[in-house]
């Protein structure tokens, strides 16, 4: 069939909205697949975030497919990758890895990669065509907020500094993401645009001199959260000594946020090559929600996914 490949405009968000809740919705057999994640909003945030990196899949004046790229400096990766069900198997998904690959190469990134269902073999030959290959599990563990016990004192907001005090925080935040993976860094992708738009907020732990962890925290409907979840998209922590007790301390302060705003639960991805984090965070009482994925990365190598690493994220 006859399909163009090119940027998505912004009026034509519903359209691409649509398409991503029915593909999900139709291949997890709903039966209303257009309710798939009836409050989260992946489609429009990512737009905002670059509207440069989403691109359409257009027949016959209709949207019927699209996928994002997101820029982490030396990481990225894509997703959502959509096609209407009714279009599924005549190419359209190939024609739209197309740009996003010749993004990652425009950037510069050295590693990068995507989420996906575990056990789909069909999306698994797709992505493996253009070099990515499935490593380990990435669950999104959640916890209820009213199981934790009282967070630390010692955190702070992003949302709440200074204008005058951000860049320093940002320079404090790309020291972490460089120690974490050289070149790594999601001031711009995610934490700019999330207080831009007011997604949410970016918990900041520090040990009295320096700043030692960070998580960005999207919060509520409207965001790539649910209604009454707090859902930690990045958080990172400078590796060595201490390293387990900052994340214990990052996760509790994620979670005195999450009861600040009145949400019922905090979610977090961590890739299972994460052995220590993901122990970690079964021993603070959290427990894999309804959603599994497994990540697929180019080139096949760990990158961040280290055995060491007290990392949060799921790529999805």
């Amino acid at each position: 069939m006859d399909t163009r490949i090119r940027p998505l405009l912004e009026v034509e968000l519903d359209q691409a909205d649509n398409v991503f809740r029915l593909a999900f919705g139709t291949f997890l057999g709903l039966p209303d697949p257009v309710r798939m994640f009836p409050d989260t909003d992946l489609v429009r945030t990512r737009f905002r975030t670059d509207p440069s990196s989403f691109f359409a899949a257009e027949s016959t004046g209709d949207i019927v497919g699209s996928n994002f790229a997101t820029n982490w400096g030396s990481v990225g990766f894509f997703g959502p990758l959509t096609v209407r069900p009714d279009l599924w198997d005549q190419g359209i998904g190939s024609k739209l890895m197309e740009p996003i690959m010749e993004k990652f190469q425009t950037w510069g990134c050295s590693h990068t990669g995507l989420f996906t269902f575990p056990h789909s073999a069909k999306h698994h030959g797709l992505y493996q065509k253009f070099g990515f290959w499935p490593r380990f599990l990435t669950p999104v563990l959640e916890k209820p907020t009213q199981a934790g016990k009282p967070a630390p004192a010692r955190w702070s907001s992003y949302i709440a500094a200074a204008e005058a005090d951000r860049p320093a925080l940002l320079k404090e935040i790309r020291a972490i993401t460089e120690s974490i993976y050289p070149g790594l860094d999601v001031t711009r992708s995610e934490i700019e645009p999330l207080a831009r738009n007011g997604w949410g907020d970016v918990v900041l732990v520090d040990d009295g001199a320096r700043l030692v962890a960070f998580a960005v925290c999207h919060c509520g409907r409207g965001t790539e959260a649910e209604s009454d979840v707090c859902y930690v998209k990045f958080g990172g922590l400078r590796p060595g000594e201490g390293a387990e007790r900052h994340f214990e301390q990052l996760l509790d302060s994620c979670l005195d946020l999450a009861k600040q705003r009145g949400l019922a639960h905090l979610s977090a991805g961590v890739n299972m090559g994460r052995h220590r984090a993901y122990r970690a965070m079964l021993g603070r009482g959290f427990r894999a929600g309804m959603l599994t994925g497994v990540t697929m990365h180019r080139p096949n190598e760990d990158g961040y996914d280290r055995a060491d690493s007290f990392i949060i994220d799921d790529w999805r």
